[in-house]
């Protein structure tokens, strides 16, 4: 088993002149990977600052040299493919290849709402997904894109010239569901959960363990029904919201990150500490893990 890659999310809550700091740091701590939400206003810190993760990211590459960087995650409720894969070319130009781009369907609400957009149903809600994965893949791919769905319309559009990484920006495809999983197993190259859907409440990540191995085995099934080596994607957890526990300490996640990689996940990522709800934590036990955990490894992997 390969060795679990680490990731950490930071939220775009600060001017740049203190979140700048953050990411410098994480690069510094060890860590393989730093994400930011996309969204216009996130639900919990819906009258507090927000800034936009596009402008972020490219900052962060400008401030890094080494960590691998990305969205968690972009959806369709305010995005179409073709402005959106020009920026995604963009940033991974400017980071000298280090961008992931994490993809999710998007929960509704004020991303939807706020463009005055009509509420959809769950199965519309697939259909724009899937447009939206399958339409931004063809434009990172090739020079010239044409293409035609019911959400989604791309006439001649150039991505020239075109993603630094080949045969484009790696995608981190979050998907809970069958049809979800589906698309994952066609398009990823890291599936990306934060718990099987219908947990109600959060739950310590020693109990979460078993249900996220029944999830591992549903996305096995969905690499095998596409024909795919299940080995060749990465399953990547994010812990903090419904999975709890994590950073409560170094013993903890080492625990943790022992069980999840002992269950076939590839990537741990936790929050960065907040002094306050959501993700309260302390900042001196991250720094705790660098030293125990992350600085054991033998240089950066993206």
């Amino acid at each position: 088993m390969s060795p679990m890659r680490h990731g950490v999310v930071i939220l775009p809550e600060h001017r740049w002149s203190r979140a700048r700091l953050l990411w410098t740091r994480a690069e510094e701590l060890g860590f393989d990977h730093a994400w930011t939400y996309d969204h216009l206003m996130w639900r919990w810190l819906r009258d507090e600052p927000w800034f936009g993760t596009i402008p972020t990211l490219t900052a962060a590459a400008a401030a890094t040299s080494r960590i691998s960087l990305g969205t968690m995650v972009a959806s369709p409720s305010f995005r179409h493919p073709v402005p959106f894969a020009k920026e995604l070319m963009t940033v991974d130009d400017i980071s000298d290849g280090r961008l992931i781009c994490g993809l999710g369907a998007g929960a509704g609400g004020y991303d939807d709402e706020v463009l005055g957009g009509q509420p959809l149903s769950p199965g519309e809600r697939a259909d724009r997904f899937a447009e939206f994965v399958a339409c931004t893949d063809a434009l990172l791919r090739q020079p010239e894109t044409d293409f035609e769905g019911k959400y989604f319309t791309a006439r001649g559009a150039s991505t020239r010239p075109g993603c630094l990484q080949s045969p484009r920006v790696p995608f981190a495809i979050a998907a809970t569901g069958p049809r979800g999983m589906r698309l994952a197993a066609r398009y990823a190259d890291i599936w990306v959960t934060a718990g099987p859907p219908g947990w109600s409440e959060p739950l310590p990540y020693s109990t979460a363990v078993p249900l996220l191995a029944d999830h591992l085995r549903a996305l096995d099934e969905a690499c095998a029904e596409a024909g795919r080596d299940p080995s060749t994607l990465r399953r990547l957890v994010v812990t903090g919201a419904m999975i709890r526990g994590v950073l409560d300490s170094v013993a903890s996640y080492q625990d943790a990150c022992g069980l999840f990689g002992g269950i076939g996940f590839t990537d741990t990522v936790v929050h960065w500490p907040r002094s306050g709800f959501p993700y309260q934590g302390r900042t001196d036990v991250l720094e705790d893990i660098a030293v125990s955990v992350l600085n054991e490894k033998t240089g950066g992997r993206r």
